[in-house]
């Protein structure tokens, strides 16, 4: 069997290995075009193309290219109109980095995993990959944007065999703090339970309980801009509907579905969620999915701001000696009753790690509670039956109701 080829520098393509870590003679009278010989040896020769491979395994192995490849079907010859393809499904779309992926027709991946089994897959690339790769690489060369495997904003998946083209648009993430400036709006869009966001006459027709919401507040400024097709608000936790989030405001990252245009400018966001009477932005920038699940992965003590009604008016030592207790232990608390619909009913225990009594007028009391994450600072306060303990309401000895409940500080260390 001849050597290396005429023009081959000497270590640019193991031939040896190639020709003797492939089991040729099983090629049997499977013609190959040069593209597929050199991706049996797809893993040796760094640098190198499978064409250019297969420029060199074939006259050392005396093969002829044929007129129709056994395996591919002349479909490696079809990158450009791939290419072609892939440009026209972007045009009206703005993307700065790509990932080209593809689908084999079913009786061509079959023929290649028959080959591999005759003659070993130790040095063979997938056909799918050289067709990304080659795609990928022209796209690189016309768009003058890069390919990117980790977080492109457009996927092309290719479908060689019917010439389609599928976009996966990247969602678009911007992270913020907001404050919710009144009560009555939930954090995220709530859709109607019994109609499920259809309308019905439960939900007057709207598919939703709320007229509104914090996600619905920013995601459609960023809309108008990006021309999505959907949202999604993702927080630092959550507060109920009927408090505010004040303070420095939550930590949160709005999430835009199937954006056009990614050339969003933040401070218009910002300057015109501000102009709402309901919310407030600030800090925006550009991120990532990652960042979402660090974000949900999180937990950090809150402050809250919480006006009581007593049953009756107490003695002020009385209320300092009351909530001086509250922080010797951490408080068990039962799943309450309010969400006990949704929340697997257990027993949490959490740390109040500091009350600070700022009123006591008449009835009325207001405290400043700094709590765990994940402690129910409502039932802190009433009770919740016996199910939280202790409670004020406990360690009082008379009932409390709370009447207002503002978040002051969400603690992530920023």
């Amino acid at each position: 069997m001849p050597g290396i080829a005429a023009g081959v520098k000497e270590g640019q393509f193991p031939l040896e290995e190639a020709i003797n870590g492939i089991s040729w003679t099983e090629l049997g009278d499977r013609q190959l075009c040069g593209s597929c010989v050199g991706r049996l040896a797809g893993h040796l020769g760094h640098g190198m193309s499978n064409k250019e491979r297969g420029a060199i395994l074939s006259p050392a192995l005396e093969l002829q290219e044929p007129e129709r490849c056994w395996l591919c079907d002349g479909l490696v010859t079809e990158v450009d109109k791939f290419v072609a393809l892939v440009l026209k499904s972007l045009e009206g779309w703005e993307w700065r980095s790509f990932l080209i992926g593809s689908r084999i027709a079913p009786d061509v991946a079959a023929r290649e995993e028959e080959l591999w089994t005759a003659v070993g897959s130790a040095h063979a690339e997938p056909l799918k990959t050289e067709i990304n790769r080659e795609v990928g690489k022209r796209i690189e060369s016309l768009a003058g944007r890069p390919a990117e495997f980790e977080h492109p904003d457009v996927v092309a998946l290719i479908d060689t065999a019917f010439d389609v083209v599928q976009l996966q648009v990247t969602s678009l993430f911007i992270y913020g703090r907001y404050r919710k400036l009144v009560r009555g709006i939930p954090q995220t869009k709530w859709p109607c339970r019994r109609c499920q966001g259809k309308g019905c006459e439960h939900c007057g027709g709207k598919g939703k309980m709320y007229e509104s919401s914090v996600e619905e507040v920013i995601a459609k400024v960023v809309m108008e801009q990006s021309g999505g097709t959907g949202h999604a608000l993702h927080g630092l936790g959550r507060e109920d509907i009927d408090a505010r989030m004040l303070g420095r405001g939550r930590p949160f990252i709005v999430e835009i579905l199937n954006p056009r245009r990614r050339s969003i400018d933040l401070v218009k966001v910002e300057i015109a969620v501000n102009s709402s009477s309901t919310v407030e932005v600030s800090d925006l920038r550009f991120t990532n999915r990652k960042e979402v699940v660090a974000l949900k992965d999180r937990t950090c003590d809150k402050t809250y701001r919480i006006l009581i009604r007593l049953s009756s008016p107490i003695d002020e030592e009385k209320v300092k000696k009351g909530i001086a207790s509250l922080l010797v232990s951490p408080v068990a608390q039962r799943t309450p009753i309010r969400v006990s619909h949704r929340r697997a009913d257990k027993v949490r225990e959490r740390w109040i790690k500091g009350i600070e009594m700022t009123m006591l007028e008449g009835p009325l009391l207001e405290l400043v509670i700094r709590a765990e994450a994940g402690s129910y600072v409502k039932e802190l306060v009433h009770g919740d039956q016996g199910r939280t303990e202790p409670s004020l309401a406990g360690v009082l000895g008379i009932p409390c109701d709370v009447l207002e409940l503002d978040v002051l500080e969400v603690h992530d260390g920023e």
